[in-house]
């Protein structure tokens, strides 16, 4: 009997077009890959955010060959060239000291606020609603996937209470915070710890190699993740040749043959089980 499962995208609430404006290169400073759903209703958007050193081509390549039904994808490069190499590679924030070591503790804010530009083009110009967005990042652009997401929660939590009724303002309408439709990091932890009165309901999973690999990621930075999120899912994963997913394959093969994108990106918890 098979097991494979029927994969069910629910209706939209909101009265957004089916078919989404494509973004603007005047609109997004980063270079990018932008592919419209396959069967011509735009119903998710699927953000796909690289690893560091690589570029938007292998993910923009990934995206086009998911297939995913009623979901566009759109995957972007990271803003600033890693010094000193020959090679189109790029980080999403400075990574590396002047000797050429790696960061202990990495500032994200400029990756943050470029998510913050790109994401205000989608939505108020491509009619993207945040509750339809999807993030799948590798590695650092996990982290800065999941980091962006907090931060985004955070400034709704702040609009929300801004909006409360107050004495100068007695009949204000309270505002109804929105959150990202999910965010699936492939080892990539945060970044700072969570400091949020109420934590995030984006579903986050997070794909990792068990220790003592290199790609592992700690018990530490698991709980930190769960005291940002409300819904965390870890995954410790491996292939059948034991491998994590790879953001260097440029075919996207070992992604789509190690799990059901359709399922973990759409619905990302009911894939584990």
């Amino acid at each position: 009997m098979s097991d494979e499962r029927e994969i069910t995208i629910r209706e939209s609430s909101n009265a957004t077009p089916r078919v989404k404006t494509p973004p603007k290169s005047s609109a997004i400073p980063v270079p990018f890959s932008y592919n419209p759903s396959d069967d011509g209703t735009d119903e998710n958007l699927l953000i796909l955010l690289h690893g560091l050193g690589d570029t938007q081509i292998p993910f923009g390549k990934l995206g086009r060959q998911l297939r995913l039904p009623q979901t566009a994808t759109l995957a972007l490069r990271a803003p600033e060239k890693i010094p000193f190499l020959y090679e189109e590679a790029y980080q999403w924030y400075t990574s590396f000291d002047p000797l050429g070591e790696l960061l202990e503790h990495p500032n994200p804010t400029p990756a943050i606020e470029l998510l913050t530009k790109i994401v205000d083009h989608l939505v108020r110009g491509c009619g993207w609603t945040p509750q339809r967005i999807h993030f799948f990042g590798f590695a650092q652009g996990g982290s800065v996937a999941a980091e962006f997401a907090l931060k985004f929660w955070r400034s709704e939590l702040s609009q929300q209470q801004k909006s409360l009724p107050s004495p100068s303002n007695p009949t204000a309408g309270e505002y109804a915070p929105r959150s990202f439709a999910s965010v699936v990091s492939v080892s990539g932890p945060l970044l700072s710890f969570p400091t949020l009165q109420e934590p995030c309901p984006t579903p986050l999973l997070i794909f990792h190699r068990p220790s003592p690999a290199e790609s592992a990621v700690r018990t530490s930075s698991i709980s930190e993740l769960k005291k940002g999120f409300t819904k965390v899912e870890e995954v410790k994963m491996k292939g059948e040749d034991g491998r994590v997913v790879r953001s260097d394959d440029r075919n996207g093969s070992s992604m789509k043959h190690s799990l059901d994108w359709q399922e973990c990106i759409l619905h990302p918890f009911d894939c584990i089980k």
